[in-house]
């Protein structure tokens, strides 16, 4: 996947690839505050840890603070990850980074931006709601989708009620 490399105004920028590594602390450390919802990962590698594609990785902040993995899903562009180290949590941060990847998605001509979420978790799917995403019918999911949750079933990550959300893209 490529992208616009302009640096963006808001402190959003793709990553360089020597900062892959270190994303992986955010990504625990925000990982982390599920615990205060009764929600512990299981042990293993982060997401963030199992790719090598600077590409597909928005960072905010120098050295990020927070990060947004993308892919694709059934023609759409996925939101694999998003994660802001607590010590920067509620600074609109998480925001500016999904905005990024909108952005990202609509300039390459994607219909919709998809991601796969707690349902119940104040900072997930409501947070999202909030930001033009909706659940998305089972019965709407493609082939693509179907796998990758149950994917994630099969890593345990279903550890709560989780959704597929859809941001379409239309009209920006």
């Amino acid at each position: 996947m490529t992208g616009d490399r302009r640096p963006d105004p808001a402190g959003v920028r793709w990553a360089e690839a020597e900062e892959l590594a270190g994303l992986a602390a955010v990504e625990t450390a925000a990982d982390g505050v599920f615990a205060a919802v009764g929600i512990t990962f299981p042990p293993g590698t982060t997401m963030i840890e199992e790719i090598d594609d600077p590409s597909r990785v928005l960072v905010a902040g120098t050295p990020p603070v927070g990060f947004a993995m993308i892919g694709q899903v059934d023609g759409d562009v996925h939101l694999d990850q998003l994660a802001v180290h607590p010590d920067h949590g509620r600074r609109g941060i998480g925001g500016r980074l999904l905005e990024a990847v909108c952005d990202h998605a609509a300039s390459t001509g994607a219909a919709a931006v998809t991601l796969t979420t707690f349902r119940d978790v104040p900072w997930n799917a409501p947070w999202y709601a909030r930001r033009g995403f909706a659940v998305l019918d089972p019965a709407e999911w493609g082939p693509e989708m179907v796998a990758l949750v149950a994917r994630e079933r099969e890593l345990g990550i279903e550890l709560a009620p989780r959704v597929v959300m859809r941001r379409p893209l239309s009209g920006r």
